[in-house]
C-alpha cells in the first residue's frame, strides 16, 4: 500500500491572539522535529496562515487552511479563494466539516465546487464526511457517508482523487469527549476506500489517505492508527496543546 500517515491540526477558531499563536507555531516546530515518518500539518484561522508559514517554513510541518470559496476572486465579501491560499504558502485546506455543514449552510453541492477549486490550483483537499448520532442509531451511517462521498467527487477522474484526502468525522464524536471505538472507525474507513474501489479501482483506492477525526487525544490514537484502513486523524482540541499533538504524531511514527 505505501500510504504516509498523515496527521492534520485543525485550531478552529483558536488561539485568540497573535502572540498565543506564535507560542504554540514555535512550541509546535521544536517538539515535531524528530518525526521523519509521518506527513504534519496545521490549519490555523486564516489570519494567522502567514505567520504559521514563516514560523514554520523551514520544518516538515506543512500549512493549510479551514476552508476556501469555489470562485478565483470577485464580489465575494469576506470569502478567501484558492489562489488566496496558494499564494500565502497553504498546502492544504479542510472541506465540508461537520461544523461548517451545521453553521454556515455547508450543502454536498458547496463542497463539489470548493474541491474543484482546490484542485484547480494546486492544493490538496481534506474532505470531511460522517454521519450525525440520530443517522448512526437509524442504521443508515453507510447510505450519508456513501451519499456524501458520492456527491464531493461525481465527475472526478482518477487523477484528480488520487490528490485528495478523505476525514471520516462521526459528527457526534467531534467535540464532544466521544470517540468511534477502533473497531468503528475501521469498519468505515474500510467502506469509504470500498466505495472509492466501486467507483473506479482497488489501486485507486489503495492509494488515498483516510483520516480519521472525532476526539483523536494522545491516549487514544495508537489504537485509532494501528487500524488497517485509518491513515492518519484530523485533530481538534487537542492540535492547541504542542505537547499532545506531538504525542500524537509520535504514536503514527511509532506505527509506521
Amino acid at each position: 500500500m505505501g500510504r504516509k500517515k498523515l496527521i492534520a491540526g485543525n485550531w478552529k477558531l483558536n488561539p485568540a491572539d497573535a502572540n498565543a499563536t506564535l507560542d504554540l507555531l514555535r512550541q509546535l516546530k521544536a517538539r515535531l522535529a524528530p518525526f521523519t515518518k509521518t506527513q504534519m500539518a496545521v490549519m490555523p484561522p486564516f489570519t494567522a496562515l502567514h505567520l504559521a508559514v514563516e514560523v514554520l517554513k523551514s520544518s516538515r510541518v506543512a500549512v493549510g487552511a479551514q476552508d476556501l470559496f469555489w470562485e478565483d476572486n470577485g464580489a465575494y465579501t469576506g470569502e478567501i479563494s484558492a489562489p488566496m491560499l496558494k499564494s500565502a504558502g497553504c498546502q492544504y485546506v479542510v472541506i465540508g466539516h461537520s461544523e461548517r455543514r451545521q453553521y454556515f449552510g455547508e450543502t454536498d453541492e458547496t463542497v463539489h465546487r470548493k474541491i474543484a477549486a482546490a484542485l484547480k490550483h494546486g492544493l490538496t483537499p481534506i474532505i470531511c464526511v460522517g454521519e450525525t448520532l440520530s443517522e448512526r442509531e437509524a442504521g443508515v451511517m453507510k447510505e450519508v457517508v456513501r451519499e456524501q462521498v458520492a456527491q464531493a467527487l461525481r465527475g472526478m477522474d482518477e487523477k484528480e482523487i488520487r490528490r485528495i484526502v478523505i476525514a471520516y468525522e462521526p459528527v457526534w464524536a467531534i467535540g464532544t469527549g466521544k470517540t468511534a471505538t477502533p473497531t468503528q472507525a475501521q469498519e468505515m474507513h474500510r467502506f469509504i476506500r470500498d466505495l472509492l474501489a466501486e467507483m473506479h479501482n482497488l489501486a485507486l483506492a489503495d492509494s488515498v489517505l483516510i483520516l480519521y477525526g472525532g476526539s483523536v487525544k494522545a491516549d487514544n490514537a495508537a489504537d485509532l492508527l494501528g487500524q488497517g484502513d485509518i491513515d492518519g486523524a484530523l485533530v481538534g482540541g487537542a492540535s492547541l496543546q504542542a505537547a499532545s499533538f506531538a504525542e500524537i504524531v509520535k504514536a503514527a511514527e511509532l506505527i509506521a
